[in-house]
């Protein structure tokens, strides 16, 4: 009796092989699906610094969950970033926001201002696309009630009013002038905090305004000198609120004390100030807790530095929790697409770095926080 063997090609024992190790446990392929996160800000222009911050916090969320490995609907994910430009410019922030449309990112983290918010948010209202901003606090924001978008701070009603409380009743000030950059987010901040002023039985001196892009601001300071106030509000941003200061001591007004938002309160104003002795008088509110005071914002910021050395200016916290609260709700949903998983960034219960997150029906934290600071030696710090 013989027997003979038979030759297979070397194709089909291969496969065979290939077989019997995925049965055996020796190999399993799982497939990789590419999601990408957007984030949108000014990274070129004065305040590129802030906007380059904000990015940084993506850049670090989309590393930590990649690290995660996570499997959202059966599929091993790998997280992107898509960053774009939107110089703070509204018209550039609506073509951004209708490439990242196009693009089919899955979510976005931005803007960073509230003028370029509030226009690219009624662009990915039209496309689907959850946006979170990490910064923009004007009202107006929320107010169309967008079931895609949401804001990870205080807006500028908690802010605008913080401050002129604090103005009011522990400072027990009596007379402010207010200067605005005509911005959206200027002008909603300022106005919060001059009605709030005027409650408070505060006189509002003189009202004056500005554009985000100047910087001389002499004129300005004169006429508000003549009506002798005891503080300044400035409703803008850090690359202004820099060389006023550095202006109101020229003039003579380096004792008057100035109050400020969320965007000129920044670890920059120093520098942009050129190191000027009025820094001292300045009080700024930004919509959540110090970095120090964060529930994870101690071990999170040595990672950053780390990261991104000398860049940590304000809201790249907020970012990186943005980012997470959106792949959160993408786990919970078990889809990455945008229809499916927006409806859960709603019902959101996220222990973030910044604080618990959850959403009010409009897109606002359920418990915003505000914090103020003041600046010693050329460096921010607390004051509540």
């Amino acid at each position: 009796m013989s027997v003979r063997f038979h030759r297979f090609p070397f194709s089909v024992q291969l496969g065979a092989a290939a077989a019997l190790a995925a049965a055996c446990g020796f190999a399993s392929a799982q497939e990789v699906q590419v999601v990408r996160i957007g984030h949108a800000g000014p990274i070129s222009g004065g305040i590129a610094h802030i906007g380059k911050d904000t990015e940084n916090g993506v850049r670090l969320a989309v590393e930590d969950l990649n690290a995660q490995g996570l499997v959202i609907g059966g599929k091993k994910i790998k997280f992107e970033l898509a960053a774009e430009d939107d110089a703070g410019d509204p018209r550039q922030a609506t073509a951004v926001a209708q490439k990242l449309c196009d693009q089919k990112v899955a979510g976005l983290v931005g803007h960073l201002q509230s003028g370029t918010s509030i226009p690219a948010a009624s662009v990915y209202s039209k496309c689907d696309l959850p946006n979170i901003t990490a910064s923009a606090s004007n009202p107006d924001l929320t107010k169309p009630g967008y079931k895609t978008t949401f804001r990870l701070i205080a807006n500028d009603n908690a802010l605008g009013a913080a401050l002129a409380v604090f103005a009011a009743d522990t400072l027990k000030l009596k007379n402010v002038a207010v200067i605005d950059d005509r911005t959206a987010y200027g002008q909603g901040v300022a106005n919060v905090f001059k009605a709030t002023a005027k409650q408070k039985g505060m006189n509002v001196v003189a009202e004056e305004f500005t554009n985000d892009k100047a910087t001389d601001f002499m004129a300005i300071l004169t006429a508000i000198k003549n009506k002798k106030p005891d503080a300044v509000f400035y409703g803008g941003l850090d690359a202004q609120a820099g060389p006023m200061l550095r202006q109101m001591v020229q003039l003579g007004l380096g004792n008057v004390k100035f109050f400020g938002g969320d965007a000129l309160c920044t670890e920059k104003l120093p520098e942009l100030a050129g190191k000027s002795p009025a820094l001292v008088n300045v009080t700024c509110a930004t919509g959540g807790a110090s970095v120090d005071k964060m529930q994870g914002g101690a071990e999170w910021k040595k990672r950053y530095d780390a990261k991104f050395p000398g860049q940590f200016q304000i809201y790249s916290p907020y970012a990186y929790d943005a980012a997470m609260v959106l792949a959160d709700a993408m786990k919970r949903a078990n889809s990455v697409d945008p229809r499916a998983y927006t409806p859960f960034i709603g019902k959101t219960q996220f222990k973030g770095v910044t604080a618990n997150i959850a959403f009010t029906p409009k897109g606002e934290l359920t418990t915003p926080a505000v914090t103020l600071y003041t600046y010693k030696d050329n460096a921010r710090v607390t004051l509540n």
